[in-house]
Formats: structure tokens, C-alpha cells, sequence
């Protein structure tokens, strides 16, 4: 029978547990920042796993300190320059959400140091979230000068209230995961030597258990997140959009240089 991961580079996979798939954000010499093909990745393989009948649930982690720094300066780089390679993008960037949703088996995302874009998507989206007390949990969109897509007018709302919500994702202000355990944006937060062991322990109790139970539980659970679908296809669009425009251009070289974005305050909206 073929490996229906052989075909993965950027993630790497293996099995703590023969019901349970890990799968690791690793790149840690740049904290798991996702690049292009990493992207492509992280988009495609939920629905593998959903085919997949070895696997009774998915933990997904980042190597070394960080879960995921976010988007690496070259590909947001090629989005704003080239009109195909954003358009690939927007594609990927909406599989990504709705294949963590629909994917059937359950999935614990165990968060620690920096988690920030497309893996902050996944580790917020995921049915058991984990985080290290000490984790910095940053949507960083609007500080880059695009529109908070991605997950997050999906999803945050519904986890800690809209004022919440409006507060981080106006502001980018980084939340510890302890603090995101208070207000509900998180399932838990734990010591960051007991990450690792905890998560995994959720995974294997999730993969013993009664797989249709829930499935079925995680199914109907998510149509919370499908009825915000237009919220999300409208942040995301509009994020996208963003990519066009002067914004992103200076938010992306005020990153580079370690500086506070100096944006023009005029505005057509």
C-alpha cells in the first residue's frame, strides 16, 4: 500500500502513538515561519488524514521553541508582486480553513513561543488547543497593513467575544497563552515542560476513544464555524486585496527593518 504522506517535505510526520499523527511545523532556525511550499502543505494534508484510516487523531506542534512565526517575508514578498501567486495563495489560505474544519478526525494543536499566521490558523481552529503559559499568540495582519483574514473573523468571536476579538485583531496585541486560556481562546494552558506530554496524552485519549461519537460530536460541533463561512470568505478576500495596495508594502518593510509601521492616515474607505 502507498504512503499517502510520501509526498510532504516541509511537514515532518511520525506516529507517538499508532492512532495518533504528529504532525511538526520544522524549520526552527526561522520558528517555523511557513513558506510557500509549507503553506501548500498545511493546506492539503487534512484531507489525506480525513482518508486516512490508520489515523484516530492528529496532534500538530512546531520544532524547537516556537510553534510558528507566520509567513515568511519571501512569500508575502510574491504576493504583493505577482497577480498568480497571490490568486494561488487565497486559494490555499481558504482550503486550509475549511479542511481543518471538515476533516473527520479529531485534532489537538500543543502551542508554545511565537503562533502567529497560517499555523496560528491551524492552532486555533484545531478541536483541543494547548498552549504554554508563556506562548504569544499574534495575529499580526493589520500591523502588516492587510485585513484580518485568514481564521480569525471565523472563529475568534465565537471563542472569546466579539469585544475581545476587536480589541486583539484591531490592536495586534500579543496574548500569552494563559491569558488566551482566561478569556476562552485556547482549551488550556499548561507549564511549558508539561507542552509536549499533555497534548499528547489528549491525542491518545481522542484516538481510544469512540471514533464516530466524535466525529459526529466534532461535526456538528463545527457548524458553528460553517455558518460564519461568509465572514470568513469576506476577511479573507479582503485581505487579499490588501496585497494590492501601499499598506502591506510598508508594513512589510517596517518587519524587515524592526521598526513601527509609518502608514499614510489618508484613507478611500
Amino acid at each position: 500500500m502507498s504512503d499517502p504522506y510520501a509526498g510532504y517535505r516541509h511537514l515532518v510526520l511520525d506516529r507517538p502513538h499508532p492512532r495518533v499523527l504528529r504532525v511538526t511545523m520544522s524549520a526552527p532556525e526561522k520558528l517555523n515561519a511557513v513558506d510557500a511550499e509549507t503553506h501548500r502543505e498545511l493546506a492539503e494534508i487534512w484531507r489525506d488524514v480525513d482518508r486516512d484510516e490508520s489515523v484516530g487523531a492528529v496532534l500538530v506542534t512546531g520544532a524547537g521553541r516556537a510553534f510558528s512565526a507566520g509567513g515568511d517575508f519571501a512569500m508575502v514578498q510574491a504576493m504583493i508582486d505577482d497577480f498568480q501567486t497571490r490568486a494561488r495563495i487565497w486559494k490555499e489560505s481558504r482550503d486550509l480553513v475549511y479542511n481543518v474544519i471538515n476533516c473527520g478526525k479529531p485534532i489537538v494543536s500543543a502551542m508554545r513561543g511565537p503562533a502567529v499566521g497560517a499555523g496560528l490558523s491551524v492552532g486555533l481552529l484545531a478541536d483541543i488547543s494547548v498552549a504554554s503559559r508563556t506562548a504569544r499568540i499574534i495575529d499580526g495582519h493589520t500591523r502588516l497593513g492587510v485585513a484580518a483574514g485568514d481564521h480569525s473573523a471565523m472563529i475568534w468571536p465565537l471563542l472569546c467575544g466579539m469585544a475581545k476579538a476587536k480589541y486583539y485583531l484591531l490592536l495586534c496585541e500579543a496574548i500569552s497563552g494563559e491569558e488566551a486560556e482566561r478569556i476562552g481562546l485556547v482549551s488550556l494552558a499548561v507549564e511549558d515542560d508539561e507542552l509536549d506530554a499533555r497534548s499528547l496524552a489528549i491525542a491518545v485519549k481522542l484516538a481510544e476513544g469512540a471514533p464516530t461519537a466524535i466525529r459526529w460530536t466534532k461535526y456538528a460541533l463545527n457548524n458553528w464555524l460553517r455558518m460564519a463561512g461568509p465572514n470568513f470568505d469576506t476577511s479573507l478576500a479582503l485581505e487579499f486585496m490588501g496585497f494590492t495596495g501601499p499598506e502591506v508594502k510598508e508594513g512589510l518593510a517596517a518587519f524587515a527593518e524592526k521598526r513601527k509601521p509609518r502608514f499614510d492616515p489618508g484613507s478611500p474607505l
